[in-house]
């Protein structure tokens, strides 16, 4: 089995919860303060900040100060090593599944050569 590396770990380990998913889909629209984000959810803005904190530990948000408010943004680079691994895993199931077609294929074949 391939090492993972720790912070592709806990990038998807954040994206595993619903509530961390719906914040990194509403960046994905562009920056927010972080009132913005915390409103449609039904939750104390402390307990939504545990979110946040989760996100910006694994490198997947980041956020600063700006007057009186805090801003959040996606981080790219972190969503593009996930996406890589994801590409090469799907890449090697395909492989895989065209192997076993053409081994079942070429059974197949077998079966329909000899004499009826």
């Amino acid at each position: 089995m391939p090492y993972h590396s720790a912070p592709l770990d806990l990038a998807f380990y954040a994206l595993s919860d619903p509530t961390r998913r719906a914040v990194v889909s509403r960046l994905a629209e562009g920056e927010v303060p972080v009132s913005a984000l915390a409103e449609p959810f039904d939750m104390a803005l402390p307990s939504f900040a545990q979110h946040l904190k989760v996100l910006e530990e694994c490198g997947l948000i980041t956020s600063e100060k700006r007057g009186r408010s805090r801003w959040c943004r996606l981080v790219q680079a972190r969503f593009s090593e996930a996406a890589d691994w994801m590409d090469a895993e799907r890449w090697r199931a395909t492989e895989r599944l065209d192997r076993l077609e053409l081994y079942l294929d070429n059974k197949e074949d077998e079966g329909h050569g000899g004499p009826v």
